[in-house]
């Protein structure tokens, strides 16, 4: 599932190409189509990624006039040449020289303003929204016995944040994944956060998810880099049983809200 830094690159591209356009808007694949047909001819006023949650704002005179996506699993968002169809595109969204192809999605929702206020109520604490106070977070963390690495998949506290930064961000601050909430100091609160402020960041300005630091990377350690969908170069994740590169000790894994945690065992105690 796609983190929180795809879907701030998504709105990022919308409202640069897209906004303030009149734009022509349709669902090729038909599952879609009445939703797409009031909203076709009219301007994106803006794009907004909260968390995982990706909303797209129209001038259109209905009260539902707010598009809401969720990628989950399988869901892409791809800027293709307008005369691209192929595949099973739920929402064709096109300026003319380029279009927004969305396949796939867990869901595709227009809603009214209302509902869109409804649902941020939801979102948990962003690190890529500008300006976030994590203090209400933290003392949600700092309350709770629930283990961190199942802490930080909850989008109801770190929005965007998935498998991949809750497994490297863990490592980074040298804390096992299981350790409870309430066991938190302030500085290594603190430190987790500002953490994924950079971390997540630095994806949204590359376009994948990169945890070493320069002493780790290929070149500096005279290693092949890493072959994975995800792309990037990491400490852990998905790195079982192969050596951390910082002791040397095989990582390990377990399984923790029904997906793999990974960690090693000497750096994180």
């Amino acid at each position: 599932m796609p983190e929180g830094h795809v879907i701030h690159r998504l709105a990022h591209t919308f409202n640069r190409d897209f906004r303030g356009m009149d734009l022509q808007v349709s669902s090729p694949q038909g599952r879609f189509a009445a939703e797409a047909e009031q909203l076709d001819g009219h301007r994106l006023e803006r794009a907004e990624a909260w968390g995982k949650h990706l909303f797209l704002l129209f001038d259109a005179p209905s009260p539902s006039h707010i598009v809401y996506i969720h990628l989950g699993l399988i869901g892409q968002f791809l800027f293709e040449d307008p005369d691209t169809l192929r595949g099973q595109i739920r929402l064709h969204i096109s300026n003319g020289e380029q279009a927004a192809n969305l396949r796939g999605p867990q869901w595709c929702r227009l809603i009214t303003e209302e509902e869109y206020e409804a649902q941020l109520a939801k979102v948990g604490w962003d690190p890529l929204i500008a300006g976030t106070d994590p203090a209400p977070l933290q003392a949600k963390v700092q309350r709770s016995k629930r283990a961190i690495g199942s802490l930080l998949l909850d989008q109801g506290l770190f929005a965007g944040v998935g498998s991949i930064y809750r497994t490297e961000v863990l490592f980074r601050q040298q804390i096992v994944p299981f350790r409870p909430g309430n066991e938190l100091s302030d500085a290594e609160f603190s430190a987790l956060w500002q953490d994924l402020v950079a971390l997540m960041q630095d994806g949204v300005d590359v376009g994948r998810i990169d945890t070493v630091a320069p002493e780790h990377t290929p070149e500096a350690m005279g290693r092949d880099p890493r072959k994975d969908d995800h792309g990037g170069e990491v400490y852990v994740y998905r790195r079982e049983g192969l050596p951390c590169y910082v002791c040397g000790t095989p990582v390990v894994s377990r399984i923790m809200e029904g997906r793999k945690v990974f960690w090693c065992a000497t750096c994180q105690r």
